[in-house]
């Protein structure tokens, strides 16, 4: 009588799911933790905050102010664009980071990364679907503060033709166009990030450690893109393009500020993506 098939035996003969079961199933994951709405909740606060605090001193001070901020007070379009320049130093990759830190450490953290490897997903697959995962949360938070801000400038300030910062007016549809793409592209301004978090992820079971390593790096690059003496470093630095959305504020739009954006992007998802492919393939999973 032949002995039991050994159940590591049994699971690598087993069919592997389909890349698109995972990744359904990891967004869900992301979404359903309290700890995503809760960010996504904080983030849509932002231009709650500035919206109304727009409007209680531009009753008393005439709207003085910044030029995106001051320009809240004539058009509510630009709440969601005043928000992200204010979110985007910290609280977006805050966010990003915790995401981003959490895909593999948290596994290991809670001792299922074993099971996701022996269901089986294999290692490659795994990483994927968990840098898809994360990206997921990358379109939803900025989306979150622009979706949020239309709602409230809508209901606070006056909406009509959208002054530029060339000096054209464009109708209200098209800059709602603009403003979803602003979203967009800072969207794939946190991708890099996303794959820093994600390399750094394979490195630690401490998910905590992974998140704050993650947001230090962040802040680290914003800090040396602030520095002059630097400048020879600024284009190689992930945070550099990430308020060039202003560039579609323009008539016409400036689209070479996207396309670096998108190529310095890609660079980091490349790098980190392999160093994370190098390091979580080689490593031993004990738990």
């Amino acid at each position: 009588m032949s002995s039991p098939e050994r159940p590591a035996v049994a699971a690598s003969r087993a069919p592997r799911p389909a890349v698109g079961a995972l990744v359904l199933s990891e967004v869900a994951v992301v979404f359903r933790r309290r700890r995503t709405w809760a960010m996504l909740l904080a983030l849509a606060a932002i231009p709650v905050l500035v919206a109304i605090a727009v409007r209680v001193s531009s009753a008393r001070s005439g709207g003085n102010g910044p030029a995106l901020i001051g320009a809240i007070a004539g058009n509510g379009l630009f709440v969601g664009v005043a928000s992200l320049v204010l979110a985007i130093p910290l609280f977006l990759p805050l966010t990003i980071g915790v995401v981003a830190g959490d895909t593999i450490a948290g596994e290991a953290a809670q001792g299922t990364l074993r099971y996701l490897l022996v269901v089986p997903a294999g290692r490659v697959r795994l990483l994927v679907v968990k840098l898809i995962g994360a990206a997921v949360f990358c379109l939803a938070a900025p989306f979150a503060i622009v979706l949020a801000g239309t709602v409230v400038g809508a209901l606070l300030f006056p909406v009509g033709p959208v002054t530029l910062l060339s000096g054209d007016q464009v109708p209200v549809a098209e800059g709602l166009g603009r403003l979803a793409l602003i979203g967009l592209y800072t969207a794939v301004s946190m991708l890099g990030l996303t794959a820093v978090g994600l390399f750094v992820s394979t490195v630690t079971d401490v998910p905590v450690g992974a998140m704050a390593t993650t947001v230090v790096l962040a802040v680290t690059s914003e800090v040396l893109d602030q520095l002059p003496q630097l400048a020879w470093l600024h284009p190689w630095l992930l945070s550099d393009p990430w308020l060039g959305f202003i560039d579609l504020l323009r008539q016409p739009p400036i689209w070479s500020s996207f396309g670096t954006d998108v190529l310095v992007q890609l660079g980091y998802v490349v790098v980190f993506g392999a160093l994370a492919y190098g390091r979580f393939t080689t490593r031993d999973v004990l738990a």
